[in-house]
């Protein structure tokens, strides 16, 4: 029997709903970020807000290139939550089938670790993985970029051949791909790209549609 892959899976959107409370939370805080730091009012903002999201894949960078402003400074200022417990939307049978699933397991996020950290915590699943990388491991590039792929399978010795990411972003499936991983775009409603191997409808289907890969 082949040895089981190493499973890599995006956070927000992916293993929890964060699009219900807390993304609308980050984008405030970044917008109110921005808005502080280079003067500017909220709509212009908001504007230079998600026009580095969808240039780079996170603000952070396009802040970081563009105005030379501090990465950790601005993850701790934007990811700060008092009642995170209280935001969270996500399905307790999470746990059982991630303990069911054979091989290693990696939380693969562009957000910051300790918020990671806290997510997979609340939800009571952090026994459940070997790692939670954050943008910070990816020495701040995040996903699609190839770099963030390459500092993960290089910190942990992975072959790419061997590892499958699960993700709601199929921007990011692509990479992968090229990389010669297997993918799994997660969400309803999406079209198939030809570089995903396999889409599901929710996490929770995750270990059915895998079973061909688990010998």
């Amino acid at each position: 029997m082949p040895a089981p892959p190493v499973w890599l899976f995006d956070l927000d959107n992916t293993l929890h709903n964060a699009s219900a409370h807390i993304f609308p939370h980050i984008n405030r805080s970044m917008t109110a970020y921005v808005a502080q730091q280079l003067s500017l009012s909220e709509d212009e903002a908001n504007v230079l807000r998600v026009q580095y999201w969808h240039r780079y894949g996170a603000t952070l960078l396009g802040l970081v290139r563009h105005h030379g402003m501090n990465p950790h400074h601005f993850l701790d200022a934007t990811h700060r939550f008092e009642k995170l417990h209280k935001m969270m939307v996500f399905d307790r049978a999470l746990r059982s089938m991630l303990r069911r699933l054979p091989g290693r397991k990696i939380v693969f996020s562009n957000g910051p670790q300790r918020y990671a950290e806290s997510v997979v915590g609340v939800m009571g699943i952090r026994r459940q993985f070997n790692d939670v990388f954050g943008i910070e491991q990816m020495r701040f590039h995040p996903k699609p970029g190839v770099a963030a792929f390459r500092h993960l399978l290089h910190d942990h010795r992975l072959d790419a051949g061997r590892c499958v990411l699960v993700e709601d972003t199929a921007e990011n499936l692509r990479t992968a791909k090229r990389l010669g991983m297997k993918t799994v775009l997660v969400g309803r409603g999406l079209r198939q790209p030809a570089y995903v191997d396999v889409k599901i409808p929710s996490i929770l289907d995750l270990h059915r549609a895998a079973r061909p890969w688990l010998g």
